[in-house]
């Protein structure tokens, strides 16, 4: 394990456990998040922020937080890549993950986001996420049939079957230091 997409719906806590992960193997988090948005919530030109994009996917090692397949050079991504985490959380669990995230931070710029992005209440992001599995989902799913055979695809269904992942991999690391 290298180069970790983590990907699904806001508010399903991809960015939590890919930071967690990183934090666990001591390999470099990087948000998509904070390399799309500019200070104010203004976005980036698509070209310039994919090939930033593209500039940390061929960096050797990184766990990255985020979907924007299109134009965040999702097909190099995937492409090097060598696992896909993928939270595939029920609605109303990402509903409530934002309104709790936003309960928690609200004015404050989270570690995840771009500095200048404060959490906010914003109606359109709740449209997103409430409309998630019915537009963003299938798109994911397209795109994970891009996938090779000699990657590992892993879809966590709750909140809890991530904790056990992380769990699994500090065993993992901590029995190969006593070796």
């Amino acid at each position: 394990m290298q180069r970790v997409l983590v990907m699904g719906s806001s508010g399903s806590g991809k960015s939590t456990f890919a930071r967690r992960l990183s934090d666990i193997t001591g390999i470099p988090f990087i948000s998509l998040d904070a390399l799309y948005w500019r200070p104010g919530w203004a976005t980036s030109d698509n070209a310039e922020f994919g090939q930033r994009v593209a500039e940390v996917a061929r960096q050797p090692q990184w766990v990255i937080d985020g979907n924007y397949t299109r134009y965040g050079a999702g097909e190099l991504r995937r492409e090097v890549s060598d696992t896909v985490i993928w939270f595939d959380l029920p609605r109303r669990t990402c509903m409530f993950g934002i309104m709790k995230r936003i309960a928690s931070s609200y004015g404050r710029v989270r570690p995840e986001m771009a500095e200048g992005c404060p959490e906010r209440i914003d109606f359109e992001f709740f449209r997103y996420v409430w409309t998630y599995r019915r537009q963003q989902r299938p798109k994911l799913l397209e795109y994970f049939q891009g996938l090779r055979a000699d990657q590992s695809f892993v879809c966590f269904t709750d909140r809890m079957q991530a904790d056990d992942y992380l769990k699994e991999i500090t065993v993992k690391l901590s029995r190969a230091s006593i070796h």
